[in-house]
């Protein structure tokens, strides 16, 4: 790319109405844009996948340019205009881009698609060999959530609200829902999941407040959610039950990033280092040899982990139990 040119910085634009800034980038600087349809800002998933490009980036010495809380419609345009900058890698955070990255990636062979939660059979989807699929482990997401969700639930409902119906968020879900079954059952107790509800839009923390209280109202009393700036919403929600209880008896499981003491309610997180595999993706561009493979995240590569727990809730006991639970999944002996 001849990065003597000028390149219009597209920080945080919808591509319908661009108000373009000006940066000159150096010869061998490399450069990676991000799309999200969420906020940066939503304190959940657009902000801990902005925060992973930016610490990978960190590390390569790369450049980074995003645009954020765009619409589906605009997820192919957002993407070309980063294309037509000539940008090194162009990084989607989500398994709902994968159409407009393929369509993008046969018109652009020569730059590189990293698409986080991407399908497994996608890379080979690529006519020019140019995407890669991140994929941390979405079933041991679902567990690490579960767990914790089986030990703490008193009254045996649990929750689930999700963004999209995306084969990731099902898995989390199932994950989600086998794990606390089976440590409750462990412990002597009983869990059920409710069926999950879909917001059909990652910024729509409305949403996760209405669906909060209709699932309080059915008895839920832990709460995981795959829903961005939704999940802030049902925390909110959940935040205001417990006000009017006058304790905090409902709980709340974040992720992907460790979020303890965002809201009165969250008990513990999941925590997706999304930035591993970022920088693997970069370091194979700079290496010449990105594309056609899926770079998976587990517990055992660490770029999944179990976050800080609320000791001021989260009884002596059971932390102990959730540790041995982990230790479980780690050494690939949970549920077994």
């Amino acid at each position: 790319m001849n990065r003597k040119m000028l390149a219009v910085v597209l920080t945080g634009v919808m591509v319908s109405s661009l108000v373009p800034a000006f940066t000159a980038y150096a010869d061998d600087t490399r450069t990676v844009a991000m799309i999200c349809d969420s906020s940066i800002s939503d304190g959940g998933w657009g902000m801990a996948c902005y925060n992973a490009m930016v610490a990978a980036a960190e590390k390569t010495g790369w450049e980074t340019m995003y645009s954020d809380s765009i619409a589906q419609s605009a997820y192919y345009d957002t993407i070309v205009s980063y294309c037509d900058l000539g940008v090194d890698m162009i990084y989607a955070p989500g398994n709902q881009y994968t159409d407009a990255v393929l369509q993008a990636a046969e018109e652009y062979p020569e730059i590189a698609f990293a698409l986080l939660n991407g399908g497994v059979d996608t890379p080979e989807k690529a006519a020019n060999g140019n995407v890669s699929s991140l994929l941390p482990d979405a079933t041991q997401i679902g567990w690490i959530a579960g767990a914790l969700a089986g030990l703490m639930s008193e009254s045996g409902t649990i929750a689930f609200i999700g963004g999209m119906e995306l084969d990731t968020t099902l898995a989390k879900y199932a994950g989600y829902g086998e794990a606390a079954a089976y440590v409750a059952e462990q412990n002597g107790k009983s869990v059920t999941l409710l069926d999950p509800v879909y917001s059909g839009d990652f910024s729509a923390s409305d949403k996760g407040i209405e669906f909060a209280k209709a699932m309080i109202d059915q008895g839920a009393d832990v709460f995981f959610g795959d829903a961005s700036a939704v999940d802030s919403g049902a925390r909110q929600a959940i935040d205001e039950a417990n006000e009017a209880n006058g304790s905090i008896t409902i709980y709340d499981i974040a992720q992907p990033t460790d979020l303890l003491g965002q809201n009165a309610c969250v008990i513990g997180s999941q925590v997706t280092d999304n930035a591993v595999l970022i920088e693997l993706s970069m370091k194979a561009v700079e290496e010449g040899n990105f594309g056609g493979e899926t770079l998976f995240g587990t517990l055992q590569n660490g770029v999944l982990s179990a976050g800080e727990l609320n000791t001021e809730i989260v009884p002596e006991e059971v932390q102990t139990a959730y540790a041995d639970y982990i230790k479980q999944m780690e050494e690939g002996t949970f549920m077994q």
